[in-house]
This record gives structure tokens, sequence and C-alpha cells, in this order.
């Protein structure tokens, strides 16, 4: 690994690096991918990675090309002490709104966790039922931790697979390319199509 990656990887593992000083033995990253899209689910992820461990790449999955999160996926779901997911699909999101989708689908993600936190860094969302567990909310996080960014390319590449097996249902909206996300392209497509069953109803109210 070079000189700079390592320096890297070391400054965005500081707020894990200050918990393990203080006898902290398993913190949880969480993040989300999905808020945004005007189709298919949110993702959220957990996981628990290793004190020592040190993945090159590893980032905020939005500075991270598709084919490098693909990669780095396998790599940190290798490595990972316990990793859980959970999905909370397009008409959970129209019934609770997609604050409480993304709330309920973290809750899931720790059920899933086969070991129990000690603390929990998330990304930005606050009043969370974490079962219990203490955690601290990061803005910005998956830009400033390790675990946060690692729980993030989980999220993520979870959620483009999802789009894609989407896209062979529904291949007239090229769900592979935008992953439901509102492009021009999307948005004329919906116009020209009208919408399927993966599209979120309650974010289409100023496009149909």
């Amino acid at each position: 690994m070079k000189e700079k990656e390592l320096e890297r990887l070391t400054i965005l593992k500081e707020i894990e690096k200050k918990y393990y000083e203080k006898g902290t033995k398993y913190i949880c990253g969480i993040d989300e991918a999905g808020r945004g899209p005007l189709a298919g689910p949110v993702v959220v992820a957990s996981v628990i990675m290793p004190e020592d461990s040190m993945i090159e790449g590893v980032n905020d999955s939005k500075k991270v090309s598709e084919k490098k999160r693909e990669k780095l996926y396998e790599q940190i779901i290798e490595e990972a002490i316990s990793y859980g997911v959970g999905i909370i699909d397009q008409n959970e999101i129209d019934d609770i709104n997609i604050l409480n989708a993304t709330k309920k689908g973290l809750t899931t993600s720790l059920k899933e966790l086969s070991v129990k936190p000690d603390i929990i860094l998330v990304d930005a969302l606050k009043g969370i039922d974490t079962l219990g567990i203490p955690y601290q909310s990061i803005i910005k996080g998956d830009a400033k931790s390790y675990s946060i960014a690692a729980a993030s390319i989980i999220a993520k590449v979870t959620r483009d697979r999802i789009m894609r097996q989407w896209a062979e249902i529904y291949p007239q909206y090229e769900f592979e390319k935008h992953k439901g996300y509102g492009t021009a392209k999307h948005i004329s497509l919906i116009k020209e199509y009208g919408i399927c069953p993966l599209h979120r109803k309650s974010f289409l109210k100023n496009i149909i």
C-alpha cells in the first residue's frame, strides 16, 4: 500500500481509534443507499470491521467507481466480523415516508448482526432504534469514518445489484444505468411509459 493511501486510511480511522483507546471492542458503522431515487428500495447496511482492518480504497461509496465498489464489497464482507442489511421497498417507503423507512432499515440491519456492537457510528441519522446500543451520529460520516464508509459500500452495492435485477424485468426504464435516481433520462422514460410497480408514488407527484 502506498504511503499516501495508508495516511488517508489512518485519518479515516481516527474516530474509531478514539473508541478503541477507551477499550471499545466492537464498533459498528451504518449507512444507507437509496434515499433519493424515484424507484426501488432504500438499503441500510451495518458492519463491524476488525480493529486492524485497512482495506485499500475504502471510502465514501459516492467517491468510488461502480467497478471498484464491487471489488471492495467482496473484500469488506470477507473481512468483516459481522454485517447486516435492511431493505425497505418502495411500497413501504410510500406508506411510512423515506425517513421512517430508512430508520426501519437501520434497525433491521442491526438485527442481522451476529455480534452485538459496543457502539454504533451512523451517518447523520438521529432518533433511531439501535436496540439499546449507544450511537454517535456523524454528519457526512461516510467521508469521516472507516466503518461508515465500509457500510456505505455494502449498502450501495447491494442496492445497485437489486436495481440491475429489476432492469431485466422492466428494461424500458434502464434501471441498470441510473439505478432509479431522477436523471433527465429516467424522468423522460417515466413520461413515455408511465410508472411501474417499482416506482415510489410519493416521489413522483411533480412528475406525473
